[in-house]
């Protein structure tokens, strides 16, 4: 059976983190960090038998604004929709069903999120960023 969950109590730490300290867009990440992104986003967890499979995290102030995060199903169940299932259930999440702006950056996920309908930005020479490593 799947589910999905905001309960931060159900969350696999070391099951998030592992995947998150080696993955490009997020490495290096300790678990120190890990555990501060949780406690200061809105999370969601996937679970296949009461296993968590998956996760992803949203930054937002719920009016207005939100910013989707370290999305990610375990390799070992890729390719049986449950990426899918794990947005839908963000997007038809109560508590941020207000938001009017909703961005992302992926490589390699757009037909994805595109489901979902997420596009490429209207208008990117308005965005900057400041990365500090």
């Amino acid at each position: 059976m799947i589910i999905v969950s905001t309960d931060k109590t159900k969350f696999d730490i070391p099951f998030i983190h592992n995947f998150l300290k080696d993955i490009y867009w997020s490495a290096p990440r300790t678990i120190e960090e890990v555990q501060i992104c949780i406690a200061n986003s809105f999370c969601f967890g996937i679970y296949l038998d009461d296993k968590q499979i998956g996760f992803a995290r949203v930054i937002t102030d719920y009016v207005v604004f939100a910013y989707l995060m370290d999305v990610f199903i375990d390799e070992k169940y890729r390719g049986n929709g449950y990426s899918s299932i794990l947005i839908d259930a963000m997007m038809n999440e109560p508590e941020l069903k207000e938001i009017k702006i909703w961005r992302l950056a992926t490589t390699d996920a757009h037909f994805l999120y595109q489901k979902f309908g997420f596009n490429s930005l209207a208008h990117p020479e308005k965005l900057m960023e400041k990365i500090v490593i």
